[in-house]
C-alpha cells in the first residue's frame, strides 16, 4: 500500500513540470501573438493616418486616384491576409485551451489552477477577438473609402462628359451664328451695292458725259482743277453746282436706304507726286486731306447727316496712273466719292 502511494507520488512529480512547460508555452505563445497584434495595429493606424491625407489632398491628386485606389485594395489585402493569420492563431489557442482544460479537468490536485489558467486564457481570447473585430470595422472603413473614392471618380467623369458636350453644343451654335451673321452681311452689301449702283446712275443722268468727270471702280472720281485751284483747298463757285449735283443725288439715294445699313460717302483726296512749294499746306497729303474736308463740309450744308459723311487724304501715295506725264499727274490730281459701309 506504502509503496502505490509512493508510485502515485512519484507520477504525479514527473507530471507536473510537463504540465507547466506546456503552460509556459501557450503563454508566450498568446505574448507572441498578442505582440504581432500590436505591430499589426500600428501597420493599421499608420494606413488609416495615410489614408486621411490621401483625402485631404483629393482635389488635387484627381490624376493619382487610380493609383492610390490600387494601394488601398493591396493595403485591404495584406490586412484580410493577417486577419486570415490571426483567426488561425485564435483557433489553435482554442484548441489548446480546450486540451489544457481537458487535462486540468482529468487531473484532481491541479483542477483549480487548471481552471483559473482557463478563464484566464478565455477572457485573453476575448479580448483578441474584440481587437479582431475592431480591425475588421477598420477594413470596412477602408471600404467605404474607397467607394467614396470610386464616386467621386464617376462624378468628376460624368462632369467632364457634360462639359464637352456643352462645349460642342456652344461650337455649334456658334458656328450656325457666324453662318447667320455671314449671310445677313452679304444681304447687306448686296443692299448697298443695289444702292451704290443707283447713285452712279443717277450721277451720270445728272451730270452727263463730261472728260473731267468719270466712275472708276466703285468710285464717282472728279478731276481737282474742277473744284479747286492750284495749291488750294477752298471749293471755286463754279465748282458748286457739281458738287450741289452730287448732294441732290446723295440726298435722293439716302432717303431710300434702310436706317439699318451702316452707309457712309467717303470723300477722297488725292494729288500727284510732285511736291508742294511754298503756300500754306506743307505736304500733298496736308493739301489732300484739306480738300475731302473741303467737299464734306459742304455737303453736310446741303442735308446730308454728317455721320454718313467721311473725309479721308492720301496725297501722292494712291496714284491711279504711274507715268510722269502732265496727263499722268491730271490724272492722280482727284476728289473721290465712294458709297461704301462705315
Amino acid at each position: 500500500m506504502a509503496l502505490a502511494r509512493n508510485r502515485r507520488g512519484g507520477e504525479s512529480m514527473n507530471y507536473w513540470p510537463g504540465f507547466v512547460d506546456a503552460l509556459s508555452t501557450l503563454i508566450l505563445s498568446i505574448v507572441f501573438i498578442l505582440t504581432v497584434f500590436v505591430v499589426v495595429q500600428f501597420v493599421l493606424q499608420q494606413e488609416i493616418s495615410g489614408k486621411d491625407t490621401a483625402l485631404q489632398r483629393l482635389n488635387a491628386q484627381i490624376a493619382q486616384l487610380t493609383e492610390l485606389l490600387s494601394m488601398e485594395t493591396s493595403s485591404k489585402g495584406d490586412i484580410e491576409q493577417q486577419m486570415a493569420q490571426l483567426r488561425a492563431s485564435l483557433a489553435t489557442a482554442e484548441a489548446d485551451r480546450d486540451k489544457y482544460k481537458g487535462i486540468a479537468e482529468g487531473s484532481g490536485a491541479g483542477l483549480s489552477a487548471a481552471q483559473g489558467k482557463a478563464s484566464d486564457l478565455a477572457t485573453q481570447l476575448e479580448g483578441e477577438k474584440k481587437i479582431s473585430a475592431k480591425a475588421l470595422a477598420q477594413v470596412e472603413i477602408l471600404n467605404q473609402q474607397i467607394a467614396a473614392f470610386r464616386r467621386q471618380l464617376a462624378a468628376l467623369e460624368s462632369a467632364l462628359d457634360a462639359s464637352e458636350k456643352k462645349d460642342k453644343e456652344s461650337q455649334a451654335q456658334i458656328a450656325n451664328l457666324g453662318q447667320r451673321l455671314n449671310l445677313a452681311l452679304a444681304q447687306r452689301v448686296e443692299e448697298l451695292k443695289s444702292y451704290r449702283s443707283d447713285f452712279f446712275g443717277r450721277l451720270r443722268q445728272i451730270i452727263g458725259n463730261r472728260p473731267d468727270v468719270r466712275i472708276v471702280g466703285d468710285r464717282f472720281v472728279l478731276q481737282s482743277e474742277l473744284l479747286f485751284d492750284t495749291g488750294k483747298a477752298d471749293l471755286k463757285p463754279e465748282a458748286l453746282p457739281e458738287i450741289d449735283k452730287i448732294a441732290a443725288a446723295m440726298a435722293e439715294i439716302g432717303a431710300k436706304i434702310p436706317a439699318d445699313i451702316p452707309w457712309v460717302l467717303r470723300v477722297d483726296g488725292h494729288t500727284d507726286v510732285r511736291p508742294i512749294s511754298g503756300g500754306v499746306y506743307k505736304s500733298n497729303w496736308d493739301l489732300s486731306a484739306a480738300r475731302a474736308i473741303a467737299v464734306v463740309k459742304y455737303l453736310a450744308t446741303k442735308g446730308i447727316g454728317p455721320q454718313h459723311l467721311v473725309a479721308a487724304g492720301f496725297g501722292e501715295f494712291q496714284p491711279i496712273d504711274t507715268g510722269t506725264t502732265d496727263e499722268a499727274y491730271r490724272k492722280n490730281r482727284r476728289i473721290e466719292f465712294k458709297l461704301t459701309e462705315r
